[in-house]
């Protein structure tokens, strides 16, 4: 499928798609006039892309986390530990928040 069709299956910009590309989580194949045709497998990528932005993840790790999962293997060795790395931050980030909304409650409740 053409990018326009991908992009209509997905809901994803024509232009983020390419950004996905230019980042290498996705790799399109290329007609001989420049036409990008992704496969199936493209619109099961770009919904994992959009889980992870969701989630707090850049762009880079991204690339890096569909690499793994594909089995690309230059990345397998180093995946695991980067994985377990943005783990502990996003644990961080949510007891950080969870500190917050805690003083917010008890804040509240006093206020009652």
């Amino acid at each position: 499928m053409q990018i326009g069709e991908l992009s209509n299956r997905t809901g994803v910009s024509v232009r983020a798609l390419r950004y996905y590309e230019e980042k290498g989580a996705l790799s399109p194949h290329r007609t001989p006039s420049g036409y990008r045709v992704f496969d199936e497998t493209a619109v099961e990528s770009v919904t994992h892309i959009q889980t992870l932005l969701a989630a707090g993840l850049g762009m880079d790790l991204i690339a890096d986390i569909l690499a793994c999962a594909a089995g690309d293997a230059p990345l397998l060795a180093g995946c695991r530990a980067r994985l377990m790395h943005e783990r502990l931050r996003m644990t961080a980030d949510i007891d950080r928040i969870s500190s917050a909304r805690t003083m917010l409650d008890q804040l509240l409740d006093s206020t009652t």
